[in-house]
């Protein structure tokens, strides 16, 4: 069972791919050197507050604009150990998914949760709570087969599991 605690940081609605990691340092695959400007252009400090364990809480459409696999990457090399929002882009979600980030959609969690709130997620069941408020919210669990996936570290690594296991 993968549990997350740690401290919000909240952003808005329609957060896209160019501010999780700007199109400029798009000229590197290094999960490292891409934490280090992950969300600057939403919040120019955030690489910098940012500690391992800490969250993203954001409101509707994380993840929006093109389909690039370095926005996630940057999340999770920046520490992050999931993202809660209200909705996620599709192409986001998936690419979330692949690259072995959990992501929980839930706009009650969204809505009831603030800035530097400690919250404690439980990946398995999807439930949210809210340490600092004595809150808790459930967010729609992922479905079993995508939970193996980020259980791996990805789907990469979930196939080289599979075939190693002759699956």
């Amino acid at each position: 069972m993968m549990e997350f605690t740690g401290r919000v940081w909240k952003f808005g609605k329609d957060i896209d791919t160019d501010a999780i990691i700007p199109a400029r340092y798009l000229n590197t695959t290094s999960p490292e050197e891409l934490a280090k400007h992950c969300m600057e252009d939403a919040d120019p400090a955030f690489p910098q507050k940012v500690r391992k364990g800490d969250m993203i809480v954001a409101d509707k459409n994380f993840g929006c604009g093109s389909s690039r696999e370095h926005a996630p990457i940057a999340i999770k090399a920046a520490g992050v150990p999931c993202v809660i929002a209200k909705s996620f882009a599709r192409i986001f979600f998936r690419n979330s998914i692949n690259i072995g980030l959990p992501i929980f959609e839930c706009p009650e969690a969204v809505d009831g949760i603030r800035e530097g709130d400690v919250v404690q997620v439980n990946a398995g069941t999807g439930v949210i709570f809210n340490m600092t408020t004595g809150q808790t919210y459930t967010a729609k669990a992922l479905p079993a087969s995508m939970q193996s996936i980020i259980h791996a570290g990805g789907l990469m690594q979930y196939v080289k599991t599979r075939v190693a296991e002759g699956k």
